[in-house]
């Protein structure tokens, strides 16, 4: 993934982003929604929970979102990897090439 990637998996990378922040997003707000249903967590402990957790979320989207460009592709899948946004089925998307890297 150190290589310029190809025009058609940087196409295929601009389509997955927002499909990609959209379903981690809804994941995140899942688990949420699991959080605000405990009925072990005062009404305070829930807040302050959410309130860390998307405090964190929002800045593994920054991290992983911001500042796109064809020639940190690369990069960019890697963090998104690492922070759960994209998944290992999400690279059968791109090219062997990129995928196998």
């Amino acid at each position: 993934m150190n290589k310029k990637p190809k025009e058609s998996d940087w196409k295929v990378f601009r389509k997955l982003v927002p499909e990609i922040r959209e379903r981690y997003l809804q994941e995140r707000l899942d688990e949420f929604s699991s959080l605000l249903s405990d009925g072990e967590l005062s009404a305070t402990e829930k807040f302050w929970e959410i309130e860390e957790r998307s405090s964190d979320i929002s800045k593994i989207l920054r991290r992983c979102l911001n500042g796109h460009s064809r020639s940190k592709m690369g990069l960019s899948i890697r963090l998104m990897l690492r922070h759960g946004l994209m998944k290992k089925d999400d690279l059968s998307a791109f090219s062997s090439e990129l995928s196998e890297s």
